[in-house]
């Protein structure tokens, strides 16, 4: 599967990195850069366009790319829905929660700065910093697996040369101006998809035959006839739903973006910025539809994982100058979540954790962040490489089951007053213990009924005994104070 040569492979790493640094260069502000509210958070005066597209980028990564094409090929109308309706309401429940946050927390950083101020607990605040900590480990680790895959698969370059040089291309433009140069060059990255897509998708659609060719896959190769097929709906929408919304909640990512993004204008970017990822995973479930068809010969080599179906397509149908292009595409949307795992992992390490107290050792301490997630992101993905029994799938298992551990208890503490720590501290933690050990046996069984009923069982859980245990008479203090 190498359609490139690995001189040109190279060749577009360096180019591709140092367009990003060289935006970020430009366009850096050494006010922003010495300050902690500069550098974390853009000095809180983000606009809703560039908020929508970088809340849209950030959140275009691996499965977005690649297994949004997988799940058209393998099941189809039915699984593309139950694919791009979640991921999109994902985004667009922060047009509430965003507001909530920042009318309780004005001068916040962190969602689990909110919860330690909120219920004035230090041990519910390390709870929570757990898997918020975790999830952005795993948005690097993934970013740097699948990125290093794609572009080793098509030129030829080891995967343990491409992961580290995918690191550092990341980390040079983050490391500049931290939050600001993330958004930017998220704008240019999300411009960069949409371009390339507009030009690849219709060649592809052409080269492939066209609309019938595409209607002929929309049952994908299961055969699955309804859209709303609840075979699907049962062993594919619930867990995806439940996994992609709690994610969502527990990434730092748009928590910190709605601390940064201008409070008024806070609905519209999160709103717009659902709208445009949607727009992503249905324009490349085209590819999807089009390798169904067995008269154009779209088979992956015996080795190559299914989710590089969308891969295989276009470099069966289209010339090798519209390979490179669909992976600058690629590459695009998996380093707009790579550095943006990066600075969150730096908001949440500053606020959270780090003693620094000035200005500048605050912002040193943030660097020093992420260049610690960065190589512990990158020692991950080469544990899932050359310990293939502990892939990245298992990681995933632990990943979306810890984020659902948090999701209604981190929702409940932002609208629901009488809410005990103790509650909610004991509703996770049991969720922890006992729900994600169910949630990967059950995977491992590869049982639907007992994979959807664990996922429920962690959800419901840490929402009942959240909910058991109330007060009454204990208000939120509304704004929250910080010292």
């Amino acid at each position: 599967m190498t359609f490139l040569s690995q001189q040109t492979g190279a060749v577009l790493l360096v180019i591709f990195g140092a367009t990003m640094l060289l935006i970020s260069l430009i366009l850096k502000s050494r006010k922003t850069n010495s300050s902690k509210e500069g550098f974390l958070l853009a000095n809180r005066k983000v606009g809703w366009i560039k908020g929508g597209t970088s809340i849209a980028a950030s959140w275009i990564w691996a499965p977005a790319l690649f297994i949004s094409v997988q799940i058209a090929y393998e099941k189809g109308l039915a699984g593309l829905l139950w694919f791009t309706a979640p991921n999109m309401l994902a985004l667009m429940i922060f047009a509430f929660l965003a507001p909530k946050i920042r009318s309780l927390l004005p001068e916040g950083y962190t969602l689990p700065q909110y919860i330690k101020h909120r219920f004035q607990s230090k041990r519910l605040h390390k709870l929570y910093l757990f898997p918020y900590f975790f999830y952005q480990l795993m948005a690097v680790t993934v970013q740097l697996f699948a990125g290093g895959s794609l572009v080793s698969l098509l030129t030829g370059i080891s995967l343990q040369t491409v992961m580290p040089i995918l690191l550092v291309i990341a980390l040079s433009y983050t490391l500049i101006s931290g939050l600001r140069a993330s958004i930017l060059t998220d704008f240019i990255q999300l411009i960069m998809i949409f371009g390339i897509g507009a030009v690849i998708l219709p060649l592809v659609w052409k080269a492939g035959g066209g609309f019938s060719t595409i209607q002929a896959g929309f049952g994908g190769i299961s055969g699955i006839n309804s859209i709303f097929d609840p075979a699907v709906a049962f062993s594919f929408g619930i867990v995806t739903s439940i996994g992609l919304i709690a994610g969502a909640i527990s990434d730092q990512q748009y928590w910190q973006r709605s601390f940064a993004i201008k409070k008024r204008e806070l609905v519209k970017s999160f709103i717009f910025g659902g709208i445009l990822f949607a727009i992503v995973p249905i324009a490349l479930s085209i590819l999807g539809f089009m390798a169904v068809s067995p008269d154009l010969g779209i088979t992956l080599p015996e080795g190559i994982d299914v989710s590089m179906i969308g891969v295989q397509t276009v470099a069966t149908l289209l010339p090798s100058w519209a390979v490179l292009l669909f992976i600058i595409m690629l590459l695009s949307g998996l380093s707009s979540t790579l550095d943006s795992g990066l600075i969150a992992t730096s908001s949440l390490w500053v606020t959270d954790v780090s003693k620094a107290k000035s200005e500048e050792a605050q912002v040193r301490s943030a660097r020093y962040a992420m260049i610690g997630i960065g190589l512990l992101g990158l020692a991950v993905a080469y544990i899932a490489f050359y310990i293939p029994q502990f892939g990245l799938k298992h990681l995933w298992w632990i990943f979306n089951t810890i984020a659902a551990c948090v999701m209604v208890p981190t929702v409940l503490s932002l609208y629901k007053k009488n809410l005990n720590e103790k509650g909610i501290f004991w509703g996770i933690l049991i969720a922890f213990v006992v729900g994600v050990p169910l949630f990967i046996y059950s995977n491992i069984l590869n049982n639907p009924i007992w994979i959807v009923g664990s996922s429920l069982f962690v959800v419901g859980i840490s929402t009942g005994i959240s909910l058991i245990g109330t007060k009454e008479n204990q208000p939120t203090p509304s704004p929250l104070s910080l010292p």
